[in-house]
C-alpha cells in the first residue's frame, strides 16, 4: 500500500472546469479513438479519476491551474509560480479514482520521468527532484515523497511528467 495519497481534481473544480477551464476557455469534448481522431488521446492520464483514457470515453482537454486553486483556498499567494497547463478529463460525472487492480500509485510507468515539485504554504516553489520512475514504482515514488516532506516548509507536492510537463496528481503533507 502506498504510503503516501495522489490526489484528482476535486469534485468541485471538475465541475468549474466543465463550464470554463483557468483559461477562460469552454469545454470542447470528443470520444477517445484508438486511431487518434479526434484527438490522440487513448492511454493519456485522466486528471479526474487518476488512470488512463480507455477508447470510447468522452473526454476534455482542459487548463488547469491545480496552485492557483490550493492558493485560493488556503490564502497562499503563489505569484509568479502560478501556472496552467493542460489535462485531461472526463467531459461529464466522473466517479473519481476507482479501486486500483494493482498496488501502488497511478500513471507511474517504469521509466518514465517524473518531477517531484515542492510547494510551501505561501505557494511558492521549495525545490524539486527528476525522479526515473524505477521498476518498483511505489517504493521509489514513496522515497520520493518523504524525501519532499522531511523538508518542514513543504506543504504539498506536484508531480509533473517531465515530456510535456502535464501536472498528474498532488500530493499533500500526512
Amino acid at each position: 500500500m502506498t504510503a503516501y495519497t495522489p490526489l484528482p481534481i476535486p469534485p468541485a473544480a471538475l465541475k468549474e472546469l466543465r463550464d470554463s477551464d483557468d483559461a477562460a476557455q469552454p469545454l470542447r469534448p470528443c470520444t477517445a479513438r484508438e486511431d487518434g481522431i479526434p484527438l490522440n488521446c487513448v492511454g493519456s492520464p485522466l486528471r479526474c479519476c487518476l488512470r488512463a483514457i480507455e477508447p470510447g470515453e468522452r473526454v476534455a482537454l482542459v487548463s488547469y491551474a491545480p496552485l492557483r486553486r490550493w492558493a485560493a483556498a488556503t490564502g497562499a499567494d503563489p505569484g509568479a509560480y502560478d501556472e496552467s497547463g493542460p489535462v485531461f478529463i472526463h467531459a461529464g460525472e466522473c466517479g473519481g479514482p476507482r479501486p486500483r487492480e494493482t498496488p501502488g500509485y497511478p500513471l507511474a510507468r517504469p521509466g518514465a520521468l517524473f518531477t517531484i515539485r515542492r510547494y510551501d504554504a505561501v505557494g511558492r516553489i521549495a525545490g524539486g527532484r527528476l525522479l526515473k520512475i524505477p521498476d518498483d514504482a511505489e517504493a521509489g515514488l514513496d522515497q520520493a515523497f518523504r524525501e519532499a516532506f522531511s523538508h518542514p516548509e513543504v506543504a504539498l507536492v506536484h508531480v509533473r511528467a517531465v515530456e510535456y510537463g502535464c501536472f498528474q496528481y498532488e500530493v499533500r503533507r500526512p
